[in-house]
């Protein structure tokens, strides 16, 4: 029997066994996870949380890693979460604990986590936000959310981060028109990595002419950062515009107003999902499949079972 008091305590005390326990017990949805983390709330609120997205191969691990560095040579701790495709064959996350990053796990100041996809579209594992809480709970400065690389469909970043890192490749320059509806608008900064490479200032144009298209009437405008990343150039400069945009949205109130969008969105969604839990009983189960053993043209329309059962 697990002993919720006494692991909220470890947390707190960044005991790194505990908080992986956390973790554990969070990811794998067991009946401690909600007292967990509804008493380890009031202690959240004070990471700054990060997020990294854009296409496959544009090098968000690589960069993950030189960011890492960046962070705690400024003296703070930084917490990782690595967002990779499930296995098919334990549901785990396929790359594990992300072998590129090795050289930081000695690193008391750093923790990372790999977690699995698990079937979720939108970029981020499904408790990715619940492990976030864990790590701010425990006192890390920053996490990194890095996400599975799946192009414009993981706009969940969004409900999960105070800034959005868009990680491009200068061979995305020929699609910054299809990609400007969806990824390109949650950006609040853009990072060109491999900059050394064809076509950067290409897409340098490119992306500009997209920005001049947005509203300029916010607090902050998003900026446009090259880098590369295999040879840790622009790092420094991006990090420190990671920091800019930090304290310019806390001064501003938007920290605040996404922390608070966080809040509804997470309430919202563990309220949709009791509703189904508890809607689905075995009886309009055994319906749905009765439906469904019927030829197309006896069978009910979708929109009237559903409404039938829902007005039961």
């Amino acid at each position: 029997m697990i002993n919720i008091n006494e692991l909220i305590s470890g947390i707190l005390s960044q005991n790194t066994l505990d908080i992986a326990k956390a973790i554990s017990i969070v990811e794998n949805s067991t009946i401690e996870s909600h007292s967990l983390l509804s008493k380890i709330y009031q202690y959240t609120g004070k990471a700054h949380r990060i997020g990294i997205t854009g296409p496959p191969g544009s090098g968000k691990s690589t960069l993950t890693d030189c960011l890492i560095k960046s962070f705690t040579d400024l003296g703070k701790s930084v917490a990782i979460i690595g967002i990779d495709p499930s296995s098919p064959f334990t549901d785990g996350a396929f790359l594990g604990d992300r072998i590129r990053m090795m050289k930081h796990f000695e690193n008391p100041n750093v923790f990372i986590r790999s977690m699995a996809t698990r079937g979720s579209l939108g970029g981020l594992a499904n408790k990715s936000r619940e492990v976030a809480d864990i790590f701010d709970a425990s006192g890390y400065d920053v996490i990194i959310f890095e996400t599975v690389g799946v192009g414009q469909i993981e706009l969940d970043v969004m409900n999960a981060t105070d800034s959005i890192l868009v990680v491009l490749v200068p061979e995305s320059g020929d699609d910054i028109q299809m990609m400007k509806s969806g990824l390109m608008e949650i950006a609040d900064l853009f990072v060109i990595n491999k900059a050394d490479r064809d076509g950067t200032n290409k897409l340098f144009i490119a992306l500009n002419q997209v920005l001049s298209l947005r509203n300029n009437n916010a607090e902050w405008f998003p900026l446009i950062q090259k880098t590369i990343a295999t040879k840790n150039e622009g790092i420094k400069e991006l990090t420190e515009e990671i920091c800019n945009h930090f304290n310019i949205i806390s001064n501003s109130g938007e920290l605040s107003h996404k922390s608070e969008k966080r809040y509804s969105h997470l309430t919202h969604q563990l309220i949709s999902q009791k509703q189904k839990i508890e809607f689905w009983d075995e009886k309009k189960k055994n319906e749905l499949t009765e439906q469904l053993k019927m030829p197309i043209t006896e069978r009910k329309s979708p929109y009237q079972l559903s409404d039938e059962m829902y007005n039961k």
